[in-house]
């Protein structure tokens, strides 16, 4: 090897080591630190960056443009029947609207049957007129979220997170992630048993409370608990309701976000290939008037 040439580039790099963090090199913060990806049809266009956008929204109605599934799903949660009409899938509609008008008015009219014959029949009648309902609009939000499509390899994190919106862990089934379904429905499902339970008891010990501090001399028969013990444990058991009813929203929220960043993680090399690259390159300074100097680019691929 030349020594001289040796010498020359040490010198050259000596040279550049005092100006490192003032010298600007676009392409070098580009290239320095960088992550692999092996699938490129999903960096088009961020679903973050607007929470909703009308023009987005009713150009995609229209057919101007391409709609992003988070608005989508926002404008269909007002306007019923949207994601349909994006998908050009129009026959859907009347199915929805019927499905929905008819658990509405089957609601309104066995509940005014109910008040006029307190029968309590009419009254379940009337409930699951109601639910009928929600679930027709709960399916027009879920269709929408199962037709709309999207290129790429790796799960959509929007669908992902939309999913887990409308049933919780069924982003985590759309990501593969199947072990994980148990996790959160057990967690949901104890966060629940103890909010039920907990409000029972406090329901109950109101009802205790409110009987031993009446001045209704009507009530021959008074609880056997004094009105100060039986509102310690009215508070204590509304207080473990209200902790049941947060675990429950939080637990909630954890698996929507899990279902969202790990479809966006799907989408990472994380293979075990760590590469270095060493090349030539000329560093020109930001702040000084100096001559461009000779140094060296350390590219990391990880």
């Amino acid at each position: 090897m030349n020594v001289r040439k040796v010498v020359i580039l040490l010198a050259g790099l000596l040279a550049a080591l005092p100006l490192a963090a003032q010298f600007r090199d676009d392409q070098f913060k580009r290239d320095a630190f960088s992550q692999n990806y092996t699938d490129t049809s999903q960096t088009a266009k961020s679903d973050s960056s607007a929470l909703f956008s009308f023009k987005e929204f009713f150009g995609g109605l229209a057919g101007k443009n391409k709609a992003s599934l988070k608005t989508l799903t926002m404008g269909s949660a007002v306007l019923v029947g949207s994601n349909q009409i994006y998908n050009r899938q129009y026959w859907k509609l009347p199915i929805i609207y019927g499905g929905m008008g008819a658990g509405i008015y089957g609601g309104i009219h066995f509940n005014k049957l109910y008040k006029e014959t307190e029968d309590t029949k009419y009254q379940t009648y009337s409930t699951l007129c109601y639910v009928g309902a929600g679930l027709a609009y709960w399916g027009s939000l879920m269709d929408g979220a199962i037709m709309f499509e999207r290129g790429g390899k790796y799960p959509n994190p929007s669908k992902a997170t939309v999913y887990s919106i409308l049933l919780p862990g069924l982003g985590q089934i759309y990501n593969g992630e199947l072990w994980k379904v148990p996790i959160y429905w057990g967690g949901l499902a104890a966060s629940i048993h103890f909010w039920v339970d907990n409000n029972v008891q406090y329901q109950r010990w109101k009802w205790i409370h409110n009987q031993a501090t009446s001045t209704d001399e009507s009530i021959t028969e008074r609880p056997p608990y004094s009105g100060e013990n039986a509102k310690y444990y009215r508070d204590l058991y509304r207080r473990y309701r209200d902790y049941s009813v947060l675990a429950t929203a939080l637990v909630y929220l954890i698996q929507v976000i899990d279902a969202n960043v790990f479809a966006y993680m799907q989408g990472f090399d994380v293979s075990d290939e760590i590469s270095m690259r060493m090349e030539p390159t000329v560093l020109t300074s930001q702040y000084a008037s100096a001559s461009p100097a000779v140094g060296m680019r350390i590219g990391f691929t990880f």
